[in-house]
């Protein structure tokens, strides 16, 4: 984990390359991908959904506990926003689109003020920063 600055047009920057963008995905989805059949199923994509967090806790203020029935439903929301025709699998077309339009409300959400966040290695958000400093860095 890090501690980075970014800012909308970072994010939007690192999803309008194509090239960047789809090559990040296409790895993400590798990896996930546990039986290599190109399709992520709730359990291939599960660590994954139930990593972001989706009910926070006050920063540790305040001890909130979400009922496990509660989480189970919100991330069964969360895997249906990716799969797109209601299949129960997730194919790489859907992957690419909803990351894309989840990554689009992250960076609309931020707007133009740069914020400070903590980043996980490998995530697409440290991606994106990590893409705009190798930008800068080099004329």
């Amino acid at each position: 984990m890090s501690v980075e600055v970014l800012d909308g047009a970072t994010i939007r920057d690192f999803v309008e390359d194509e090239s960047s963008f789809n090559g990040t995905v296409e790895g993400r989805f590798a990896a996930l991908d546990a039986n290599n059949d190109g399709l992520l199923s709730y359990s291939e994509m599960a660590r994954e959904i139930e990593s972001i967090r989706l009910v926070d806790t006050h920063f540790g203020v305040d001890e909130v506990t979400t009922p496990p029935e509660e989480l189970r439903q919100l991330h069964g929301s969360l895997f249906a926003q990716f799969d797109r025709d209601g299949n129960g699998a997730v194919d790489l077309e859907e992957f690419r689109s909803e990351t894309k339009e989840m990554l689009l409300a992250v960076a609309n959400g931020l707007g133009f003020l740069p914020v400070q966040m903590v980043l996980e290695e490998g995530s697409l958000l440290k991606t994106a920063v990590d893409r705009e400093s190798s930008k800068i860095a080099s004329p």
